[in-house]
């Protein structure tokens, strides 16, 4: 039989990355939580947690905090269903659900869902940022229970629906454009004009080019993990770069920003995924992720 109090007192070392931090966050010593693990460990006959700043958790912690996730989940829906069974558990535990967005959805449109959701349920959520074509990963890993993704076909376990198109403009700055694409957008002009790129698994650069030229054209690049940065800095004239229509909207109305070659936006597809195990008792999230994306994203 598991010791769930022990597992509890694991997994918010490794969410809160401390054992103080984990000791207020459950309101007992830091001592309880220190004998709680170290007997779990010795129960086990393995570490689960790397001793660090931040504490971290290994293989095996991290699998036990998923399900952790789980247990954690399914009692909160338990409790709400059935709040004269909330006594039996006081304090009742805390619920961080952990989902995965690409960057670009979570600056533009994801937020408000979350917030939603959070609202209305009372949970909490940790969420991990990754390119749409990998968010996928982390839901074959078991490292979340839902994610945006790019990816159409539903992972082994998981529900699918589709939310919308993202839709990304190729776009600069007047003064860029004019001092790199004099004679418009050329093979020759854009291996000459400074990109932005969000990080190395970021490939809508190339998927425009391959669209617009017929080609992926080498490039320079500026490396920028912001989404808002991305924005600021094509209005400011360092590089094109491929813009979320939400967030690039009043810049291209204004005329700050332009886009590389008119009618040539990149649409992107985008997809919910979630746990099969999770997706009743996180209906109330998934129900916020789609109205949010019916309000800002485009219908596929």
């Amino acid at each position: 039989m598991l010791d769930y109090a022990a597992l509890r007192a694991m997994a918010a070392v490794i969410t809160t990355g401390s054992f103080d931090k984990a000791a207020h966050s459950l309101n007992v010593t830091s001592s309880a939580i220190s004998q709680r693990v170290k007997h779990l460990e010795e129960r086990l006959g393995v570490p689960l947690i790397v001793r660090g700043t931040p504490c971290t958790a290994t293989e095996t912690g991290a699998w036990l905090c998923r399900h952790m996730d789980q247990i954690d989940l399914l009692e909160h829906d338990l409790f709400q269903n059935l709040p004269a069974l909330a006594h039996l558990q006081t304090p009742l535990p805390q619920v961080t659900v952990p989902v995965a967005t690409n960057a670009d959805s979570l600056g533009s449109w994801f937020l408000p869902a979350l917030a939603e959701a959070s609202e209305r349920s009372g949970l909490l959520f940790r969420v991990a940022v990754d390119d749409q074509d990998h968010t996928a990963d982390w839901l074959r890993r078991g490292e979340v229970l839902a994610a945006v993704t790019s990816l159409a076909t539903p992972i082994t376990g998981c529900r699918l629906s589709s939310l919308g198109v993202l839709r990304y403009y190729a776009s600069a700055s007047p003064a860029f454009i004019s001092r790199y694409f004099p004679d418009g957008v050329t093979v020759e002009a854009l291996a000459q004009a400074p990109v932005l790129t969000f990080n190395q698994k970021d490939r809508l650069q190339e998927q425009w080019m391959r669209q617009a030229m017929g080609q992926v054209v080498p490039y320079r690049t500026h490396w920028l993990p912001s989404t808002q940065a991305f924005v600021d800095a094509s209005v400011m004239g360092m590089g094109w770069g491929m813009n979320p229509a939400q967030l690039a909207a009043e810049h291209l109305a204004s005329g700050r920003l332009l886009p590389l070659i008119p009618d040539t936006p990149l649409d992107i597809p985008l997809y919910w995924q979630i746990s099969r195990l999770a997706a009743d008792g996180l209906a109330g999230l998934t129900q916020a992720v789609q109205r949010a994306a019916r309000r800002a994203l485009l219908p596929v």
